[in-house]
């Protein structure tokens, strides 16, 4: 019991670190995630009385990282479905299925490769970096989008491709590091296998949420009663991912599903405009919370990570993800006539990656071989993202002439 309350009291330390930066970045019209990365860098680097004892349950602790994954991705997806609203997706289908489905293949096979034939990695460290390395995070320019008056059409094709990539990521993450060493011996057949096996998971998850999707939509139509139909969203978000999950399928699609058909066919039917207006807020809450600990965590695992000897190979796994990244986006959107050279290239320099990458990271076990390596370049290529490309995003728009204020 005592141990549980140092654990409260240490989340709710870097919490209040991280309200507090949300705060003063909000004023100075900032995005939030990079101000967040950007402390957790300094209190990393730097030894404080009371928040060490925080720092090292938040990097050290195997509890938190299994909750970064289970309570948070179920949080920050379901959320994010809820607030885009189909019909903006329907209308930009052809790049984001472009992106989302093509340039995922393409930059997990991309990245992996020049990690194995350039950077001398082991296959499995390979392929597992490039899975982590597949998966977009839009937070930090979405918000910067916003605060320019970057078109509708840019910021849903980015938030589309985010939330199906991030779930074929996941699916490319498990069999990279599970399964692939196995497929490999195999052979053709084991090709096979893998493939089959990407099936399960990905349509089996798709099934689950839309399954569970309708009837929680059915459900809140009994029902006009908002602190209970919030209950409800939690309890699909939730529900949707362990049940996935449970059956070997895919937690973070069985999300997506769930979420847009709650969002959409369950808020026609079913949702109020007071219901829909609590709804989103009680989540704009969460989901505020939960990325204020997430990417205060990107900068505080600093202090875990030994970069010493390793300068040479940050640098060129940073340019084989920038190269990844490029080759993944031109080759998979070149069919779509609806983009011009200028959006290509912002949604190029946009495509960070984030939380859920770190998070995936962390979640390997401690005795999967190659953990430090994975760790080291993931993590550094997500600070590079986040710090170079993120802090760049705004004078690239109006470089660019993408801005209507």
């Amino acid at each position: 019991m005592h141990e549980f309350h140092d654990a409260f009291i240490q989340i709710l330390i870097l919490l209040a670190i991280s309200v507090t930066v949300i705060g003063i970045a909000k004023l100075l019209k900032e995005p939030y995630s990079i101000a967040l990365v950007i402390v957790g860098l300094i209190l990393g680097l730097t030894e404080l009385p009371y928040i060490e004892e925080a720092e090292f349950y938040i990097t050290q602790s195997e509890v938190f990282q299994a909750t970064v994954i289970s309570l948070f991705l179920p949080i920050l997806l379901g959320d994010a479905t809820l607030k885009l609203p189909f019909h903006h997706l329907y209308h930009q289908r052809k790049p984001i299925i472009g992106l989302a489905f093509v340039g995922t293949f393409l930059s997990f096979v991309t990245i992996g490769a020049a990690s194995y034939f350039l950077l001398d990695l082991p296959l499995i460290v390979s392929f597992t970096f490039a899975a982590l390395m597949s998966a977009t995070d839009p937070i930090s320019v979405l918000s910067i989008f916003k605060s320019l008056g970057v078109s509708q059409k840019l910021s849903t094709v980015m938030e589309g491709e985010s939330l199906f990539n991030d779930g074929i990521a996941v699916v490319l993450f498990k069999i990279s590091s599970i399964y692939l060493l196995t497929y490999i011996e195999m052979g053709w057949s084991g090709l096979g296998s893998g493939v089959l096996l990407f099936l399960q998971f990905a349509l089996g998850g798709a099934v689950i949420g839309l399954i569970i999707g309708f009837i929680f939509s059915q459900v809140i139509r009994i029902y006009d009663d908002y602190p209970l139909e919030i209950a409800f969203s939690a309890l699909l978000f939730f529900g949707s991912y362990f049940i996935a999950e449970h059956f070997h399928t895919s937690g973070v699609i069985a999300v997506v599903v769930a979420g847009f058909v709650f969002g959409d066919y369950g808020a026609k039917i079913g949702m109020s405009k007071e219901t829909r207006t609590n709804i989103n807020t009680f989540w704009d809450v969460i989901t505020l919370l939960a990325n204020s600990l997430i990417f205060l965590m990107v900068g505080i695992e600093i202090r875990n990570i030994d970069f010493a000897d390793s300068w040479g190979l940050i640098a060129f796994a940073i340019v084989i993800v920038l190269v990844g990244r490029t080759l993944a986006l031109y080759i998979s959107t070149g069919w779509v006539k609806d983009l011009n050279r200028k959006e290509r290239l912002l949604l190029n320099w946009g495509g960070l990656r984030g939380s859920l990458s770190i998070a995936l990271a962390l979640s390997l076990p401690l005795e999967f071989d190659g953990r430090e390596e994975v760790l080291l370049l993931t993590f550094s290529v997500v600070l590079f993202s986040l710090l170079v490309q993120g802090l760049t995003i705004k004078p690239l728009v109006k470089k660019l002439g993408l801005s209507s204020k």
